[in-house]
């Protein structure tokens, strides 16, 4: 290890001071040869109250074009000394290589002045270089030995630097005309495939940005089979290829290979395989061939740029005369900025009372005409101004006042300079005035024109696009100072496309009532996989995820064989299948003479592969359990012979069927079908295999209840360097705690409750505590599930609660950002076990990895696994009369008192009717009631003690007139006052039709003109008819043998009320097999994925409406005719014989109860 210090005499007093303190200062040190910097150590002034408190550090190799040392590629600054005596030691990240070191001051004691002792640490650095110059002769040629034994591994690593942006660095030819070429193009690394000498190249990779800055860049090319390794500088990306490497060839081989010109630069430890091809050439090796004008020293050429970081730096120069030869004024410059717009440069013209401003405006040079356009892509870019008489003005210029470039000072009292544009960030370089350079050097030592806010001596230009910091394919943009991630089409949002904006299953879409359909999920959130489009079915009790199988036929000799794929990439199947509480899919074999499986102790006729990848072998079929080599008629032991277990494998003429559902969801899905027996003479088959169905998400109920504030759950440390998100839900009657907290030795994370309504999100990456806080206007401790979605990235941090916008917190532009964190991730409380958490925590998922909750709490007192009362929550999804039951996990709508079905009850039971279709439903006497029991759906029978009748339905229909409905009512009852008569209200619209009273309709036979109406039946739909809390045709559709209804005609359940969709998975191709060569089937897919919609009509025709309504006006006269029969006796009860067809039981009170005839409901 090799130390030097700077003015730190052993005695006592010494040190560097300058005489004037400001940030113009600098410290340069001459090390007298390339050093490997690891570590800078600084003090103060020796008994003084001079010491820095924030300093930058400069290396270069020539005393020229410096480069800032960064941490973590963003942190500028190091931290200083807070007195004069103690000593600060940094050790670097990465170590430097260089000669010289500077060092900046940017902060200092403010009751002092700049002091500084300082110390470096490092070792000596050994190389061999060599310099290209560029010309098409100009290369090192290095080939394998004859004979020479291939490696499974290469690698060619070697170090350079150039000013050109584009050339020919590396290159490497393999069998049949392929090479492999890595050129530079524009400052990026292209690797580039070629077919043939002439062909157009291919780009297999683009790594690396703005490598033409005249600094050591390294890249390392790794070979592994039919891959490859590229790294430049500390970034990999993998490649594959398809051809190996033969020969390293730098830039060129003898055979001319189309590209932009060789390598013009330097390079340095030039290795193959740890042969250093360099010392080779220079102990004249025959491997290694020298062609052109190549040297053993890095020969480099002095630019020297300057830099303009800031809204205040600006560059004041003298004006300039017009040259004799010339007859006017020019002035030249190249530049390179990331920013659309900015000034370049401005002056005077006192004779013409005018202003010359040359300025970038939408990436477009702007004052001036100048060609070209997107001057804004960090490249360098030439300027030329020159003034002519009747070119650039009227008359032609003979002498430029001062020149300014970028900007104007703050304290501009002469108004020599005005700009009304913003101010150009970026370098400029090769500045000339009238053809003469301008030393920038004298500007530096102030001994030429003024500047402010400058860094001269280096371009500071960094790409924050490479490696972009957009995730998921997000297209990344920046300017000067910060970067932009476009996340359009990604399907991610956030600062950096970090968080997914679809759910990750159909469990949480049905939660956030949404109904069946095709909906993108992602099942790993924030992680690598893709979302995927799915259908989602949630018309039963559990939603279900459906994923569609194509078939790919082919035949081996005697055996039929057929491959799945499936609409989806093998990841997101995998994680879809193992995060799914139930997958199945169905496979079915229909027969007729073809065996199947043989027995359990002979070898299979056919079988099928199952699982990830590939696939397993199985021998089980549809309905068994695995490895049982039976199918499902063996386990029930009902196989139609009694020796064999699969129906299939009796060997018989007639035909028969092995059919189930594969549960098993390591088998699943099935990839692949081969079929054994089927070329006998007379044998014929076939099979069916379903899409894969997964139903319920594990994850989205997995819940912890914390019944202390002491009580936690502990986890490993959570890994969230760069982005990390946080999403949970929670439930609670306390009014604060601590959701989730991770500690590091100064960094840390941690989400809590700090009061009723509102939640924090707090961490520190290194610059300090930041806080995001959202607040709500209802109380958070209501008991009811709210969602709390956190994120951090390096541009900033997010926190979102429930519905409510996003509260964010912008990171600093240059500031720490990698999160640091080293003990175990507490959940529910903290280390302290203060503060801690009281209710329950619900799918926490860190960076779309669902932590195990219950697991955990298990083995973990004071906490407990599972979390009641979801209807507190999601009750309100219920509609339609539904009613909310809680389930362990979840909850489950009970449509028994609605007249409409599905996971909400929101889907309507609707039936087409021809003229001859009708649906009767008879009530039972109130006491009879009670001497049965049944289990059925309340809306099939209800309490029958009438006290009000209240009638409705929905139904579209061309027909005029018609009858919708009848009702026949005949009571036993006292006689009651006139005035107390049955009053009839009714309600007539196109879609909606309500009765509100039903009456009673006397005993002889129906009026003529309504049994004529009658006669003529009904034709059209009717939907969600009910009658009190009663559903007919509900009943008549989904329950018809245990119901008391009697169907006459064709009935059979539509969608003609509805918009919803029919569920496209309900049709499947069977796909034959016989004894015919060549009959494999159709080669379409298994299941049809067919997206139908069926749109409900929003009105009828102004004629149509006017005839229905004509046509119910007169049909309402005889349907509603109120015909009351008093008797004088009391009731005293009848007894009613009991239906056969519908036992059930109710609460009716048998007292004082009417005794009433069969009613009939007649649809």
């Amino acid at each position: 290890m090799k130390k030097k210090s700077i003015f730190s005499p052993p005695a006592g007093a010494g040190g560097w001071s300058p005489l004037t303190s400001d940030r113009y200062q600098w410290l340069e040190v001459d090390l007298g040869e390339r050093t490997k910097i690891t570590a800078v150590a600084t003090q103060g002034r020796y008994g003084s109250s001079d010491w820095l408190t924030s300093y930058l550090l400069m290396f270069s190799d020539t005393g020229h074009n410096w480069k800032q040392y960064r941490q973590e590629d963003s942190i500028g600054s190091f931290p200083g000394n807070s007195n004069a005596d103690s000593v600060v030691q940094y050790k670097l990240q990465q170590p430097a290589v260089a000669r010289f070191l500077r060092l900046i001051p940017l902060d200092w004691n403010p009751s002092g002045r700049i002091g500084l002792r300082l110390e470096t640490y490092g070792c000596p650095y050994t190389s061999d270089v060599v310099s290209l110059d560029g010309s098409s002769s100009s290369s090192l040629v290095y080939r394998l030995s004859p004979g020479t034994r291939r490696t499974p591994r290469d690698v060619v690593s070697l170090k350079f630097k150039t000013v050109r942006n584009s050339g020919s660095l590396l290159h490497a030819e393999g069998d049949g005309g392929l090479s492999l070429s890595l050129e530079l193009e524009r400052g990026k690394l292209q690797l580039l495939l070629r077919r043939g000498s002439s062909s157009e190249p291919r780009r297999l990779a683009s790594l690396g940005s703005l490598l033409d800055d005249q600094h050591w860049h390294h890249l390392a090319v790794e070979r592994r089979s039919s891959h490859l390794n590229l790294t430049v500088d500390k970034h990999t990306e993998r490649v594959q290829i398809p051809l190996s490497v033969g020969a390293v060839q730098n830039p060129d081989s003898q055979k001319q290979v189309v590209s932009k010109g060789n390598f013009r630069g330097c390079l340095e430890n030039l290795l193959y395989n740890s042969l250093n091809l360099i010392q080779l050439v220079k102990h004249k090796d025959h491997q290694v061939k020298v062609k052109g004008n190549v040297t053993f020293s890095c020969v480099e050429p002095v630019s020297v740029a300057v830099t303009f970081p800031g809204p205040q730096s600006f560059l004041q120069l003298p004006g300039a005369s017009a040259s004799s030869s010339s007859g006017g004024v020019s002035v030249g410059f190249q530049f390179r900025t990331w920013n659309k717009a900015g000034l370049l440069l401005t002056f005077g013209l006192p004779q013409e009372g005018g202003v010359v401003w040359l300025y970038l405006n939408e990436c477009v040079l702007t004052g001036v005409r100048f060609p070209g356009s997107a001057l804004n892509d960090g490249q360098w870019h030439s300027v030329e101004l020159n003034s002519r008489r009747g070119r650039l003005m009227k008359s032609s210029l003979t002498h430029i006042p001062p020149l300014f470039c970028s900007g104007c000072p703050a304290e501009d009292d002469g108004q020599e300079c005005r700009n009304p544009f913003n101010v150009f960030q970026g370098c400029m370089r090769l500045l000339t005035l009238d053809n003469q350079d301008v030393d920038l050097i004298m500007v530096q030592q102030k001994e030429l024109g003024t500047f402010s806010n400058l860094q001269i001596d280096m371009c500071g230009i960094i790409d924050r696009c490479s490696p972009s910091r957009c995730e998921h394919g997000g297209r990344c943009s920046q300017s000067w100072i910060a970067f932009h991630c476009n996340c359009s089409d990604s399907g991610y949002s956030g600062a950096t496309c970090h968080s997914s904006v679809y759910e990750q299953s159909c469990e949480a879409y049905k939660h956030n009532g949404n109904t069946s359909g095709h909906f993108y999920i992602d099942v790993d959130g924030s992680g690598p996989i893709r979302p995927q489009l799915v259908y989602c079915n949630m018309t039963g009790d559990t939603h279900s995820l459906i994923l569609a199988t194509r078939l790919r036929p082919s035949s081996l000799g005697n055996q039929h064989s057929v491959h799945f794929d499936y609409a989806t990439e093998e990841e997101q199947l995998s994680v879809a299948i193992s995060q799914s509480e139930h997958c199945e899919q169905e496979l079915s074999y229909q027969c007729r003479r073809s065996r199947l499986l043989n027995t359990p102790e002979g070898s299979p006729f056919s079988w099928w592969l199952g699982g990830p990848g590939a696939g397993r072998v199985q021998t089980y079929w549809g309905g068994a359990q695995p490895g049982s080599q039976q199918c499902a008629c063996g386990l029930q032991g009902d196989c139609v012979d009694p020796q064999h277990y699969c129906n299939c494998d009796a060997d018989r003429m007639e035909w028969t069927e092995d059919s189930g559902l594969l549960t098993h969801k390591e088998s699943l899905p099935v990839r692949s079908l081969v079929l054994g027996d089927i070329q006998r003479p007379g044998s014929e088959a076939a099979y069916r295999v379903g899409p894969l169905r997964c139903h319920g998400d594990k994850n989205f109920w997995n819940a912890a209840f914390f019944d202390k504030e002491t009580s936690y759950l502990h986890f490993p440390t959570f890994h969230g360097e760069l982005s990390a998100d946080i999403s949970f839900l929670f439930k609670t009657t306390a009014s604060s705690g601590v959701f989730l907290e991770n500690l590091g030795i100064k960094d840390f994370i941690r989400i809590e409750l700090s009061s009723s309504t509102q939640v924090v999100f707090s961490f520190d990456v290194g610059n300090g505590p930041l806080e995001v806080r959202v607040e709500s206007s209802v109380p958070l401790d209501d008991n009811r599930w709210h969602r709390v979605r956190a994120e951090r990235n390096v541009k900033e941090a997010s926190l979102r609660l429930d519905d409510l916008p996003a509260a964010t917190q912008e990171a600093p532009a240059d500031g720490h950002f990698h999160l640091q964190l080293n003990s175990q991730l507490f959940i529910g409380g903290t280390a302290s076990r203060q503060k801690g958490f009281r209710g329950c925590i619900r799918s926490l998922q860190l960076n779309g990895v669902t932590l195990d909750l219950e697991e955990r709490a298990r083995i973990t007192p004071g906490v407990r696994p599972g979390c009641p009362g979801h209807c507190s929550s999601y009750g309100s999804f219920c509609q339609n009369r539904g009613r909310c039951v809680e389930r362990v996990n979840g909850f489950h709508c009970d449509c028994g008192l609605s007249a409409y079905t599905g996971v909400f009850c929101n889907t309507e039971v609707s039936a087409s009717f021809k003229s001859g279709t009708s649906v009767s439903y008879t009530f039972k006497e109130p006491y009879e009631l009670s001497r049965n029991s049944s289990a059925l759906p309340s809306s099939i029978y209800s309490d029958t003690t009438l006290r009000g009748e209240n009638v409705s339905l929905s139904f579209r229909t061309s027909q005029s007139p018609a009858v919708l409905f009848y009702c026949q009512l005949v009571l036993q009852r006292a006689p009651r006052p006139a005035h107390q008569q049955a009053r009839q209200r009714m309600k007539n619209c196109i879609h909606l039709l309500t009765v509100h009273e039903c009456l009673p309709a006397a005993s002889d036979d129906l009026d003529p003109d309504l049994a004529r109406l009658g006669s003529l039946g009904f034709t059209g739909c009717l939907s969600v008819v009910s009658f009190n809390s009663i559903s007919p045709l509900k009943a008549a559709l989904l329950h018809p043998d245990t119901s008391p209804v009697i169907i006459t005609g064709p009935l059979a359940r539509s969608n003609c009320g509805s918009s919803a969709s029919a569920n496209p998975y309900a049709a499947e191709n069977t796909h034959h097999l016989s004894d015919r060569s060549g009959s494999v089937g159709s080669g379409q897919p298994l299941v049809n994925a067919i997206r139908t919609d069926s749109a409900l009509i929003g009105g009828l025709i102004a004629v149509v409406i006017f005839v229905v309504v004509t046509g119910l006006a007169i049909t309402a006269r005889f349907l509603y005719r109120r015909k009351e029969t008093y008797r004088n006796q009391e009731v005293k009860g009848v007894n009613q014989d009991d239906s056969p067809d519908f036992p059930f039981n109710n609460q009716a009170d048998p007292q004082n109860a009417s005794s009433e005839n069969p009613k009939e409901y007649f649809i």
